[in-house]
């Protein structure tokens, strides 16, 4: 069932209104195909935005970071901050310059971050962090210490408050240069890919990749150890 978003002031566009998402199922997508989120707040009066690592579960994002970190926080300060995330799709080359462009897709989201405390709650995040970033790896690494646990700062955002905004298709050109224009234009596609494996060097040469990686990786063959 389609569930709408529901804008408010500060996540109305402006501008190409046309380029609005509006169904929730849109901001899912640009969510989980996304790798890294930006985190913007005031800090001491400053605008400070970091990228940093994330997972969604539901209507909430789980994003974490050191204890140390001022702007972690300064975020479970609950103070407002803006989280986006984007994924480039094109380069878009028209006859003009005006009208080169971008394709994207690109979730933007308002609110005041949660600070997550309770253990179990605490761990859940962290897993949902780490099966977004690097699927597998909870059920096949080292669990996380007590005092790994304590050293690290968890936050919860829910989605409530959230834009997204699209551009696709090929170059919109004036009508005169659609009819007289010399210069190419197109789209010329972006793609994020992975590459290879490449083992650590401390890891024995016969020990096999394991299926949560080779899988990552599309099976491409893992780099030699140098």
């Amino acid at each position: 069932m389609s569930v709408p978003l529901s804008p408010t002031t500060r996540s109305t566009l402006t501008r190409k209104k046309d380029r609005a998402a509006r169904d929730r199922a849109d901001l899912y997508g640009v969510l989980d195909e996304a790798l890294v989120c930006h985190v913007g707040l005031v800090l001491h009066g400053s605008p400070v935005v970091l990228p940093t690592g994330y997972g969604r579960d539901g209507d909430t994002l789980y994003f974490h970071g050191s204890t140390g970190s001022g702007n972690l926080r300064a975020a479970a300060s609950r103070v407002d901050v803006c989280v986006t995330v984007t994924i480039l799709d094109g380069i878009v080359y028209a006859r003009s310059l005006n009208n080169h462009s971008m394709n994207y897709r690109c979730a933007v989201i308002h609110g005041r971050a949660r600070p997550v405390t309770e253990a179990a709650e605490k761990l859940h995040g962290l897993r949902v962090v780490t099966d977004h970033l690097a699927p597998g790896s909870w059920e096949h690494a080292r669990e996380v210490s007590a005092k790994e646990l304590a050293a690290v700062s968890v936050l919860a955002l829910d989605l409530a408050e959230a834009s997204v905004k699209v551009r696709s298709g090929e170059p919109i050109d004036e009508p005169e240069d659609l009819e007289h224009g010399t210069a190419w234009a197109g789209v010329l596609p972006v793609h994020t890919t992975f590459g290879a494996p490449a083992p650590a060097t401390y890891v024995p040469a016969d020990m096999p990749l394991p299926a949560h990686v080779t899988e990552r990786g599309n099976g491409v063959s893992p780099e030699p150890v140098r």
